[in-house]
């Protein structure tokens, strides 16, 4: 393993020049802290809610990435970042991606996270949509819905316009939380033998959540 990560700065734009900035990490003497990487689907809705998880920066590092790529591309970027940060585990660093079911063909679905486990690479994924995971704050949902009623069901439940990009996002639900989690957890035991493509509603970012949560002040 080199001494240092090597730094990549890309332009944002397409789905190859989005606007990761690779930081570099040095090894010091002093213990060494551990890196979560949290590759994501949308550019700022998902960067912006796992960003305000306020953690010991002394402990813990976080790169978090909006990509804009979806499933098999992101899960392949996904590995090539891993490779170049020369993330450790011994130094249990974790790499996730953050992506969800959306419209895409169920095959794609299902190789994303097949091929992203195969390579080390944790999944929290959404059927259909990232916002179900807000949703989850308020209540438990089991039956089939479409992303496109997300965004009016925030809005009724938070009692404001629900904006996709909102930066505050997370202090807003930050008391609910355990209970989505809850939720969460009770959706996915639900679904048995459980198929990501197909259950719908589910979610797996209370899995990163929990992980984050470890590492709160």
């Amino acid at each position: 393993m080199s001494n240092k990560r090597s730094s990549k700065k890309r332009e944002k734009g397409s789905s190859k020049n989005s606007y990761n900035t690779y930081f570099n990490r040095s090894f010091e003497t002093k213990e060494q802290r551990k890196w979560f990487l949290i590759v994501c689907e949308g550019e700022k809705t998902e960067p912006n809610y796992f960003k305000s998880f306020p953690v010991n920066k002394e402990v813990i590092n976080l790169d978090i990435q909006g990509d804009g790529l979806n499933t098999i591309s992101l899960v392949e970027e996904t590995i090539k970042l891993k490779k170049e940060g020369e993330y450790s585990a011994d130094n249990n660093d974790e790499v996730w991606c953050v992506f969800d079911r959306d419209s895409f063909p169920p095959q794609n679905f299902n190789a994303a996270i097949t091929r992203a486990q195969s390579n080390d690479i944790k999944v929290a994924y959404s059927n259909e949509a990232f916002e179900l995971w807000y949703l989850l704050h308020f209540n438990y949902y089991d039956t089939a819905m479409s992303r496109k009623n997300y965004k009016s069901m925030l809005t009724n439940l938070l009692g404001h316009k629900y904006e996709k990009n909102c930066p505050t996002i997370y202090d807003e639900l930050k008391d609910k939380q355990e209970k989505a989690i809850k939720h969460a957890k009770r959706l996915l035991e639900a679904y048995n033998p459980p198929k990501p493509e197909q259950d719908n509603p589910s979610t797996t970012v209370h899995l990163l959540v929990v992980e984050l949560n470890k590492f709160i002040h």
